[in-house]
């Protein structure tokens, strides 16, 4: 688990992964899993494949993390790359068509991005400030990061324009911040 107000660092664990280091594996899993899981279902859209394509995924990670080329992006980007490539190699597998749109992709990273601007916190204290917004913040902070809806898939459940849904999201993970400072 992560240590409140450190940085946690993709591409030192990568290389501690590609060196045979397990707790590098762990942290990761640790770190990430929730929000790859969020994408792999959003791709599969069944929990018991999403669950194997997690993974698979990691196992993959674990075996070729010595491939993984900083130069090229970041260790984080590499990760969900994996996945992503994971959850959609399933999809052609099993002959489905996939239901995510590159747009909802890219959402999903906007919001794991704005997640790693509020600090790590326990959850007593993210419940605490949730709590504290504006309910319609929270209702779309909770769709988003908890069961994973995109912003316009949000903003159809509850009939706002989507840059209002963006606006709401925004500005709630703004208050969260500022609430778990």
């Amino acid at each position: 688990m992560a240590v409140a107000g450190t940085t946690f660092d993709y591409e030192t664990s990568l290389a501690a992964c590609a060196a045979g280091d397990r707790k590098a594996l762990r942290a990761l899993y640790d770190r990430e899993a929730r929000w790859l899981m969020g994408v792999a279902l959003r791709i599969v859209r069944d929990r018991p494949v999403a669950e194997e394509v997690l993974q698979d995924a990691f196992l993959q990670i674990w075996r070729s993390a010595a491939t993984f080329d900083a130069s090229r992006g970041s260790g984080r980007g590499w990760i969900y790359t994996v996945v992503r490539h994971r959850a959609l190699q399933e999809v052609r597998k099993s002959g489905h068509n996939a239901t995510l749109a590159v747009e909802d992709i890219d959402n999903l990273a906007d919001h794991r991005q704005l997640a790693d601007d509020a600090p790590d916190m326990d959850a007593g204290e993210l419940e605490r400030c949730l709590e504290l917004l504006e309910p319609q913040k929270r209702e779309c902070i909770i769709q988003a990061f908890v069961e994973g809806y995109t912003h316009e898939q949000i903003a159809k459940r509850l009939d706002a324009p989507l840059g209002t849904i963006k606006s709401w999201v925004r500005r709630g993970l703004v208050s969260l911040k500022e609430c778990l400072s």
